[in-house]
């Protein structure tokens, strides 16, 4: 059976897609992001889905985006910062390499501007964010093998972080 070599997952702005398309190409593996997948299979961007559908049913896409991605994908893969919250997307990451990259407030803001188009983060992003972290942070614990503090690294310095605690090689190693 095919599985991710590597699974990030973590809040909006804790550097999941850019950190992942580092690792994926140190390790010369293909990266992919589940929001991307979600977004491919809505056909819209995911603050549209939102407005159109709903919460809900962007997390019924998104959980099947995950469980499609885990079974099929063998390289780095990025999950959506909610993703988490569904008990069986859980269940699926006990089973995986699962690095929660975690991101205090002030670098989550400096990354993202926290005014990009993020439909959670819409009303008072910062209050919202630390919200969200508030919920979602013992689902990353729970579900993650190793944490990596992203605090004032680059992602190149965070993809090195991910290979050591991983003790992962690149073909180049």
């Amino acid at each position: 059976m095919t599985s991710p070599i590597v699974v990030l997952v973590g809040p909006p702005g804790s550097g999941k897609s850019t950190v992942g398309r580092a690792l994926a190409e140190r390790l010369d593996v293909a990266f992919r992001d589940t929001d991307a997948d979600v977004e491919a299979v809505a056909g819209k961007p995911i603050p549209e889905i939102f407005i159109d559908e709903g919460e809900p049913h962007f997390r019924e896409l998104e959980v099947r985006a995950v469980r499609a991605a885990a079974a099929e994908h063998d390289g780095v893969l990025a999950l959506g910062g909610g993703a988490v919250l569904a008990e069986a997307t859980r269940e699926l990451l006990r089973e995986l390499p699962v690095v929660f990259l975690e991101v205090p407030l002030g670098d989550a803001v400096k990354r993202t501007g926290l005014d990009a188009p993020r439909p959670l983060l819409a009303v008072n992003p910062r209050a919202r964010w630390r919200e969200l972290m508030e919920a979602r942070r013992p689902l990353y614990l729970d579900v993650a093998t190793v944490v990596v503090d992203t605090a004032g690294r680059t992602p190149e310095q965070v993809a090195d972080a991910v290979l050591e605690a991983l003790e992962l090689k690149t073909p180049h190693d």
